[in-house]
């Protein structure tokens, strides 16, 4: 049988009926984009693989309480995705070892470098500007960024994944860019 040619909720059908060719179907439409989503949440490859591998398995085991009048199989699997990561950065803080310092950087800790501490000030600050300016967006457009910008992925397979003609996804993400762009230069035209 061709999983390939079944839309996303007939195969959590045939998932919930243990049908592992559906679940393999699904992980190879959606597991860039759980990996991506993984990754960008807690910023490690080998977490963000043992995260996507997770998913999947509740997706496995939970198959059943997937409904489609709540929502997309998409939302439902990133939401699956995005839970899973907040656990993982939890526990890594509830973990002694996820406060460790490697030997190699306590050296560094006692005597920083006076340019590099304000380099990163610097830094932080931009990368605060930008949040809050992300964070003025409509949630479409903000969505439609974190897909091309955080995650890689081009508009096309936005489209895809979103469900949303291609003519939308680059208008949004147009949009987004001038919204963007306007907003830092008030927030710099107002520090001046």
């Amino acid at each position: 049988m061709d999983f390939s040619k079944f839309d996303d909720q007939t195969l959590m059908k045939l998932i919930a009926q243990a049908q592992e060719d559906a679940l393999r179907e699904l992980y190879d439409r959606y597991n860039r984009l759980v990996y991506s989503m993984a990754v960008n949440a807690v910023g490690e490859n080998t977490l963000a693989e043992e995260i996507t591998q997770d998913v999947f398995l509740r997706i496995w085991n939970k198959a059943e309480t997937y409904s489609p009048k709540k929502g997309k199989v998409i939302t439902w699997v990133s939401s699956i995705t995005r839970y899973r990561a907040i656990d993982a950065i939890r526990s890594q803080q509830v973990r002694p070892e996820g406060h460790s310092v490697a030997w190699d950087i306590e050296g560094s800790l006692d005597n920083p470098d006076p340019l590099n501490v304000e380099e990163r000030v610097e830094t932080t600050q931009r990368q605060q500007r930008v949040r809050h300016a992300v964070a003025q967006l409509p949630e479409e457009q903000r969505q439609a960024l974190a897909y091309a910008y955080f995650q890689g992925y081009t508009h096309r397979e936005i489209a895809e994944v979103l469900g949303e003609p291609l003519g939308t996804i680059k208008t949004r993400i147009r949009l987004a860019m001038q919204k963007l762009r306007e907003y830092l230069e008030e927030e710099d035209i107002a520090k001046a």
